[in-house]
Formats: C-alpha cells, sequence, structure tokens
C-alpha cells in the first residue's frame, strides 16, 4: 500500500470487493440489516431448543473471529452469536461514521432490540468490554450476565505497549504508519499483532497463523479499514477522559448483572494493576486471573474462560440443564479457575 492511497483509505464508506471471511465448521455468517447500520453476525446452531442466547463483541482491530475458540465450547449452555462491529469483520462503516464508544453500543443495543433476543449473557474483549460495559449500564433489561476479557477501561498509567494504539486517535497518525509500513508483509504484520497480544505467540498454531494472515491480506483490501481503526482508536481515547455520569467506571458501578472479570497477567495493552478496581466497580463481581494469558484469553485460553463462564452460571442460578463444560487441562490460574489448553486461531486485532 502506498502513501498515495491514504485518502481513499480514510474517506471511501462503500463496501468493497473483499474475499470472503472465514466461516469455521458449525458456524454461519448472515447479514443483517438496521438504521443507519449493516452487521455481520456469526452464530452456532443451538444444542438444543430453549438455551438462551449469547451475544460477543471483539476488540480493536478485531473481528466476530476472536470468538470462535470459545463459542463451541459453550454449545451446550448458550445459543451463539458474535457481531462484527461497524467498519470491522465482514460490516460495513456505519452511515454516520460515529465509531465512539457510545456509536458502537448503539450498534449492539439496535441489534439485540431488533433480533428480540434480549436478555443475553453478553460478552466483551477490549474495545469490545467498554462497548458492553455502556450496554449492560444503559440497558440492564438486555443483559443477563456479563463477562469481560481484559476490557479496555480507563487507566491513568497506560500500559507502554498500549500507547502507539492510542497514538492512532491522533490526526496524521494514521498517515505517518501507513507510510512507515508500507513494504511490511501480512505475514509480518501478523507476527506483530501477534506478539504484542498474546501471552505465548508459541500457542498460535500453524492453521491458525495463516487463517490470521488470509483475514489481515482481506483487510488491507478495505478502503476503510485505517478510518475504522483510528476513529475507534479515538473513541476509546475520548471515552477515557469523560467524567461523571458518562464516566465508564461510573457507569461499570451502576451494571446490574454478574458479572465475570478474565485478565491475563501477561496483558501488554491492558494493565493488570486494573483488575481489582474492576472488581470493585462490578458489584457482586467474579474475578479470575490466568497467569500465562495476554490479551486475548478467550483465544489463548478458551477452555479456561468456559469453565469460569459456567461457574459463574452456577452460582447466579443461570445456568440451564446443559452438559458440563470440556474439562480443563493443564496450567493454572488464580481463583477458582484453572487455565486450559486451547487452540489459539483466528486474528487477534491489534489493541484494546
Amino acid at each position: 500500500m502506498s502513501s498515495t492511497e491514504l485518502p481513499s483509505l480514510l474517506t471511501a464508506t462503500a463496501s468493497p470487493k473483499a474475499s470472503a471471511v472465514r466461516v469455521a465448521p458449525g458456524e454461519r455468517m448472515r447479514s443483517v440489516r438496521l438504521p443507519g447500520i449493516t452487521l455481520a453476525v456469526r452464530s452456532r446452531p443451538p444444542a438444543r431448543e430453549g438455551l438462551p442466547p449469547a451475544l460477543y463483541v471483539h476488540g480493536l482491530g478485531g473481528s466476530s473471529q476472536n470468538w470462535s475458540a470459545l463459542m463451541p465450547l459453550l454449545d451446550g449452555l448458550v445459543a451463539s452469536e458474535a457481531i462484527d462491529l461497524p467498519g470491522f469483520g465482514d460490516s460495513p462503516p456505519p452511515d454516520d461514521g460515529n465509531y465512539s464508544i457510545t456509536g458502537h453500543a448503539r450498534a449492539v443495543i439496535r441489534h439485540l432490540d431488533a433480533a428480540g433476543r434480549g436478555p443475553v449473557h453478553l460478552f466483551g474483549n477490549s474495545l469490545g468490554g467498554a462497548v458492553t460495559t455502556r450496554v449492560a449500564a444503559l440497558r440492564p433489561d438486555l443483559v443477563r450476565t456479563l463477562t469481560l476479557v481484559s476490557p479496555a477501561l480507563p487507566e491513568l498509567r497506560v500500559q507502554r505497549a498500549a500507547l502507539p494504539t492510542g497514538m492512532l486517535a491522533l490526526p496524521g497518525a494514521a498517515a505517518l504508519f501507513t507510510r512507515f509500513t508500507r513494504g511490511w508483509t501480512a505475514e509480518q504484520r501478523v507476527r506483530g499483532v501477534t506478539a504484542l497480544c498474546y501471552g505465548d505467540p508459541g500457542r498460535v498454531t500453524e492453521e491458525g497463523f495463516r487463517n490470521a494472515v488470509e483475514e489481515m491480506e482481506r483487510r488491507l483490501q478495505l478502503p476503510y479499514m485505517w478510518d475504522a481503526l483510528t476513529r475507534s482508536a479515538r473513541g476509546i481515547v475520548d471515552a477515557y477522559t469523560l467524567g461523571g455520569q458518562h464516566s465508564l467506571w461510573r457507569q461499570a458501578e451502576r451494571v446490574l448483572a454478574p458479572t465475570l472479570l478474565v485478565y491475563g497477567r501477561r496483558d501488554q495493552l491492558v494493565g493488570y494493576r486494573m483488575a481489582q478496581r474492576a472488581a470493585r466497580s462490578f458489584r457482586g463481581s467474579r474475578l479470575v486471573s490466568l497467569p500465562d494469558a495476554g490479551h486475548v484469553a478467550m483465544m489463548e485460553y478458551p477452555e479456561a474462560v468456559a469453565a469460569a463462564f459456567r461457574e459463574l452460571l452456577v452460582d447466579t442460578g443461570n445456568l440451564s440443564d446443559g452438559g458440563p463444560v470440556r474439562g480443563p487441562g493443564p496450567g493454572g490460574a488464580d481463583g477458582d479457575t484453572t487455565a486450559a489448553e486451547g487452540s489459539a486461531t483466528g486474528s487477534p486485532g491489534v489493541g484494546s
């Protein structure tokens, strides 16, 4: 990509012709048109009738593929759907160009209202954690439980590795980064993202790496990719500066749904020190820390996250008459949950 292509990359809003997104075995993709937005929705057929619905929201630069390792582990517990936020995955940009936390939350709420699936078990990672926190605070009627994996909640001392992501929000930063990385291959980009997001990049399988490279190549064809990325990064920065009733921490205190917090101790983007503050802010929350996980625990240790979620359902009386989640394997986690071996597949995104 040359620097002369940047203006069209940052201003185009029409859906381009790009290769199809990857759909894992057992998954389905569909497109949902709503006022002002069109959302790509990834789902799995429920194991049986009557299972409560679940909705998964990815992080910055990610997509619904980020949940493909976790969703099949919960087949007996919930009916799973994962969305591509506007401008990410296979969802085109929003008509109004609003990539703020509130704009993304509005997209989630519109989908849930239109589908009539609420209340749902709501999951969010990173940016998606901030978005789902706002959804749970504003629309408690839509949320049955809330599971947050390394949520992007405001930090006074931002992780050093997260600074480049925050700098994307600055005017002209995207142009400079595009020019600087013009010669980078999709493989180089994926290796950089993996090193940033995973506690142990060696956990990514060869197949998972190939899938991530394929998705990166597809994203680089999208003329709005950098626009969605930079404006969403700006939305995170803006949310970090809000005070009063609009503060994400204040909204966390208003969440009524039982909440599971999952933090990786090797997370380079969301400081583990924020775990205790989150546990204090979300009333009656359950905190699980994974010592070897990075920023995307649901991709690195999906079985540990699944086991912790099932325990949340048991503890809160939300467990349907489903079979047990596949048992944990080697590893360790603080508290009651044991880290498990899992396949690290897909593309984790680029940060908060």
